[in-house]
């Protein structure tokens, strides 16, 4: 059966925000055609979209964690039935099931993505032995992974244990990062907070100064999805293929990475959205904006300039897919009718 390629592409316009902060707390930038665009990591999305209520609604019992803490997860249940030293010790033998454990022993030191089912062996094997007060033996530690078929996040964005490759997820899911359409340049924000208590007697300074940076852009967005390999992840389950993709489309168009967001409430829902699905090679649309979109409407050229990349990739390749659209500012296409087309095989 040939593969079959879902790929999302929409623009959000954001206000001035900070959505995904570098090591120095700026918002995130990327050179690309030859100038300084706003950026927002993958990590930074994929993480925001599947702790998202779109995904707790439609998935929340096929949502793994992502975690270090896995001694610390059933330390509490063990120390019930075992003295705390034991208790520790089991909970150790327990941790290192996912990784290397450092430090005390209850954490890995890689976090691992483990899912709903594998958690529930874990929290059980562990109230089992508290109430027979004993160690684990080998083969239950090695029942404690390899259980991850049910998890939609893990299925979409795979996951990695360094030390057991052979439980190791390939990611149906691939986000590229999200990169304004238009040249950007970050701002400074120079705020104060007054402090309630103080007199008018006193000076007239500020309690606290201080500074932080922003910017505002449209961003494009590009999202691909294998499904295939998807439904593959999930065991053949169709059903959850469909609700999954249902859920990521909903997360995509809705919802916005939290950095800032007090700060802020930078929050958008794409304006602009083209679903596309068939069995050619995916291609992102960016190059539509290796020339910086100009002018005063960002949002209208930018919808143009996408659709025109598209249209001439499309003849020049031949090979264009199905698609569905919406457009906001010209009242073109539904969420719902795009949401439909993208999880429907």
């Amino acid at each position: 059966m040939p593969t079959t390629f879902v790929q999302l592409h929409f623009l959000t316009p954001y206000a001035p925000s900070n959505l995904n902060r570098d090591d120095l707390g700026r918002p995130k930038t990327a050179l690309f055609g030859g100038s300084q665009r706003l950026r927002v990591s993958s990590q930074s999305l994929k993480r925001a979209w599947r702790t998202s209520d779109a995904f707790a609604a439609e998935l929340s019992e096929h949502l793994g964690i992502r975690t270090k803490r896995f001694g610390e997860l059933v330390l509490p249940v063990l120390t019930r039935g075992l003295g705390e030293k034991q208790a520790s010790k089991v909970a150790s033998q327990l941790a290192e099931v996912f990784g290397a454990v450092k430090d005390s022993g209850l954490r890995t030191e890689q976090l691992a993505h483990i899912s709903p089912d594998e958690k529930r062996e874990l929290e059980s094997l562990a109230a089992k032995l508290a109430e027979e007060k004993r160690a684990p033996t080998e083969e239950e530690l090695e029942g404690l992974l390899g259980l991850s078929g049910g998890a939609a996040d893990i299925a979409l964005f795979g996951r990695m244990l360094a030390a057991k490759a052979k439980f190791n997820v390939e990611a149906a899911c691939q986000v590229a990062h999200a990169l304004s359409i238009h040249k950007v340049a970050l701002e400074d924000d120079y705020f104060t907070a007054v402090d309630d208590l103080k007199g008018a007697e006193e000076d007239a300074g500020a309690g606290h100064v201080g500074t932080q940076e922003f910017a505002s852009a449209v961003l494009y967005h590009y999202v691909c999805i294998d499904r295939n390999l998807l439904s593959e992840n999930f065991g053949g389950d169709e059903a959850l293929v469909t609700r999954t993709l249902r859920a990521l489309g909903e997360a995509c168009l809705t919802v916005a990475p939290n950095g800032k967001q007090n700060s802020f409430a930078a929050r958008s829902r794409a304006h602009f959205a083209l679903a596309e699905k068939g069995p050619a090679q995916p291609r992102s649309l960016a190059s539509a904006f290796l020339r910086p979109v100009t002018g005063d409407d960002l949002l209208a050229s930018g919808v143009a300039a996408l659709q025109q990349t598209r249209a001439q990739l499309d003849r020049v390749y031949g090979d264009a897919a199905s698609s569905c659209s919406f457009d906001v500012a010209a009242g073109e296409g539904t969420k719902s009718a795009l949401l439909d087309f993208l999880s429907t095989p």
